[in-house]
């Protein structure tokens, strides 16, 4: 066996599957997606498959018509397949990473066509946009969202570089809440399941003022018990791994002074008060008496095992339909978020290699954006600001070594731009789509670097600001000298600007069928290393061009295809490469450039099949094949794309029987992820290729006032990585791993959910 695979969990890819996947993915493609409250009435003559509303373009289209690659699952499905929190989303859209990284139970890993943002670490910019109701989401942490009171949810795949500008070079996931009917209205609903699940969701409606004012609100208790346990821990610690305690409210203000004039204002809160996630150790430790636990949910620690990820946000929308044709909007928004946190690394009973951290981001945005609807043509443009204060501090205890490294600092950035989007009929059935966006942005960062003598804890003496690392002692390692003393004194600055563009042309050969090429461009922000130990210069934006062919078809009334093809040339990849030196456990030179460029091509189809007025058949299939081609300057060869498997395939079921009770649905899926590496820079860490088999039925009684489901998830209870870390010195020749930082051989991995079932029963009215 080899050291690439020698810790994976799941089953091989087999080339008969690969084959079949092949020759489905090359037939046709998509349409999954339900939105609630679409128009019955709407200009159609489907009988079986449904009008899917979305929102990509800022303004709010059929799916078929968009000329972008998009899964759109609404809320009546999130319900039927019992998806709870947003990480799920990924089994239905191709070539689509969303997990739950490592630590925590509310930080998410996001990648899109291989591109993304591991490290969850303040500075560090996402490469796959998150927004709640057009409300950027800068930071993973909290960003694994528990799904409440939500319409649908959209998945935007490719550069999404011109309407949504920077970090958006993957695509953007959109998370759309349910907008107030206008009465009154109550829902309950209770989950019970395995691991003592309890869950309870309230989420309601009532008018303030008739016609004019409504009040919405939303409430969410998530609870469980912990999958695996923490086998050595501090006296009087829980000892529960995994385990989930998280609250989530929000309260929204919707206002129509006017037929033409509408008014949103949202508050939400998330308090995730979960353990501490404890790593899986894939080898024994050479320190001390930690050998590789029974289950993979079980871990040891030296740290206490509570942790904490709280949100907050603020946002408000105004629309004014100023006349048939034009429309202004306002969208306003202040989003905060603090997560002191406890990461043990090396996982043992000794504070060999300990993480206690903390986390502090506030930002604000402000965007005016224009529609204008001509008689054959479309104009979207707008105006956006975007300012961040993204702070922390981590500890490294060394606790063998009787040190502590500590690092600290912050990494601050405004954003301003300016964008404009058309669409324009070229003929009857030829169209042109042209966008550019110019953005402007400036980042300025301090770093404090340092060793401390002794076990250090952030906590007791946190200080908001660059100026923690200065309280202690610890020098500041990135910054400017303003006084010409060879000190270090204030932070450094680094500014860059970027115009990128989109061209589409779009043919609509007949009512059902969509042709479409377009080529766009994104760029990820450039950013400075919140680790850098030496006064190094600010790494440089991503870009990612893209180029799409794509076509989007209905075949009669009841089979729908869409198929993408696409090919995305990935220039100045960022990657923190870290370089332990075998000979000096103190030594972890972790150096930030853009270390690698990659070209990544590939095809996602999605097809929907209404076989019968009762049974729907649903498959989404992606491929990628990338190609990394790494800077001849950085030493430690990168291996490939991290979170990115070859293939990925969902195929599911849905039959609806009506009873005399009520309508019952029943759903089936199966899911596959082919072999993915966790980390770039090294293939100790890979996850080989496995299938997840979930079930589910659904009621709901004929009044629809009381609905139910049961649902079971992961069936064949396939182990599976999401995250994990690796700092070994290197392998011997008899295949054994060598020291690396603090000592010991870290090497471990985090876990997704094992098999899980839960019952729901809800009452509205």
């Amino acid at each position: 066996m080899s050291h690439s695979t020698r810790y994976a969990r799941g089953f091989h890819h087999t080339l008969c599957a690969a084959a079949v996947a092949a020759g489905l993915g090359t037939s046709t493609a998509f349409a999954q997606a339900t939105a609630e409250g679409t128009d019955a009435n709407a200009e159609q003559s489907k009988s079986k498959l449904e009008r899917i509303e979305v929102t990509a373009r800022k303004t709010q289209e059929n799916l078929q018509e968009v000329p972008v690659a998009i899964t759109s699952i609404g809320a009546m499905e999130l319900q039927e397949k019992g998806i709870s929190v947003l990480t799920e989303v990924q089994q239905f859209s191709p070539n689509t990473t969303l997990q739950t990284s490592r630590g925590t139970n509310s930080t998410l890993t996001a990648f899109i066509r291989g591109v993304g943002q591991q490290d969850p670490l303040w500075g560090y910019e996402p490469g796959v946009g998150i927004y709640i109701d057009d409300v950027y989401m800068a930071r993973p942490q909290g960003a694994v969202l528990d799904l409440l009171d939500v319409e649908r949810i959209e998945v935007l795949r490719g550069p999404q570089g011109t309407l949504y500008g920077k970090n958006t070079i993957g695509g953007a996931v959109k998370y759309v809440t349910k907008e107030m009917s206008g009465g009154t209205e109550f829902n309950l609903e209770g989950t019970v399941g395995s691991y003592s699940q309890r869950d309870v969701k309230v989420t309601g409606q009532l008018p303030l003022i008739d016609d004019k004012l409504y009040l919405g609100f939303g409430f969410g208790d998530f609870n469980r018990d912990g999958f695996g346990e923490f086998l050595v821990a501090p006296e009087g610690q829980d000892r529960e791994n995994y385990n989930k305690d998280l609250t989530a409210a929000r309260v929204t203000l919707e206002y129509h002074p006017t037929d033409n004039l509408f008014m949103r204002l949202n508050w939400d809160k998330t308090e995730d008060d979960s353990n501490a996630k404890g790593g899986y150790r894939l080898v024994p430790s050479l320190l001390t008496d930690a050998p590789v636990p029974d289950n993979v949910y079980d871990s040891y620690t030296s740290l206490p095992t509570w942790n904490k990820v709280e949100l907050e946000g603020l946002s408000l929308m105004i629309n004014w339909d100023v006349t048939d044709a034009l429309s202004l909007k306002y969208i306003g928004a202040s989003r905060e978020s603090y997560s002191p946190t406890n990461i043990d690394f090396d996982n043992t009973g000794n504070n060999l290699f300990d993480v206690p951290a903390v986390y502090d981001d506030e930002n604000t945005s402000h965007e005016l954006q224009a529609n204008y609807l001509g008689d054959s043509y479309t104009v979207t443009g707008g105006l956006y600001a975007y300012d961040s204060e993204s702070c922390g501090q981590f500890d490294a205890i060394l606790g063998g070594l009787g040190l502590t490294l500590e690092t600290s600092g912050c990494n601050n950035s405004s954003s301003y731009a300016a964008y404009v989007q058309s669409s324009f009929d070229l003929t009857e059935k030829l169209s042109m789509t042209l966008g550019a966006r110019y953005t402007d942005e400036e980042k300025q960062a301090s770093v404090f670097y340092g060793f401390l003598l002794g076990s250090v804890y952030p906590y007791s003496n946190w200080v908001d600001g660059y100026d923690r690392g200065a309280d202690v002692g610890v020098p500041m390692s990135l910054g400017t000298d303003t006084d010409g003393d060879g000190v270090l004194d204030a932070p450094k600055t680094a500014d860059w600007s970027r115009f990128t563009p989109r061209v589409g042309l779009e043919y609509q050969m007949d009512r059902d069928t969509l042709l479409f090429a377009s080529y766009s461009q994104g760029f990820k922000s450039g950013t400075f290393n919140p680790r850098a130990s030496t006064n190094e210069r600010a790494a440089d934006p991503e870009i990612a061009d893209s180029i799409e062919f794509g076509i989007k078809k209905d075949w009669g009334d009841s089979v729908r295809t869409n198929v993408t093809l696409f090919w995305l040339d990935h220039k100045d990849r960022q990657y923190i490469v870290v370089e332990a030196d075998p000979n000096d456990p103190t030594v972890l030179g972790q150096n930030l450039g853009n270390a690698a460029k990659s070209e990544n091509k590939g095809i996602e189809a999605e097809i929907t099949w209404a076989a019968t007025d009762n049974l729907t058949l649903d498959m989404a299939f992606g491929y990628l094949d990338a190609d990394l081609e790494q800077d001849e300057n950085i030493t430690v060869p990168l291996v490939g794309l991290s979170n990115t498997p070859d293939y990925t395939l969902a195929l599911s079921a849905n039959y609806q029987l009506d009873t005399d009770f009520g309508p019952v649905a029943f759903n089936g899926g199966y899911y596959y992820r082919d072999d993915y590496l966790l980390f770039e820079d090294n293939a100790v860490l890979e996850q080989d290729g496995y299938g997840m088999v979930n079930l589910s039925v659904t009621w709901e009684s004929v009044n629809g006032q009381w609905y139910g489901g049961l649902h079971a998830k992961n069936l064949t209870d396939e182990e599976y990585m999401v995250g994990g870390y690796s700092f070994i010195g290197g392998i011997a020749d008899d295949g054994s791993y060598l020291p690396g930082f603090g000592g010991d051989t870290t090497l471990v991995g985090y876990y997704g959910d094992p098999r899980t079932v839960h019952l729901t029963l809800g009452y509205r009215f």
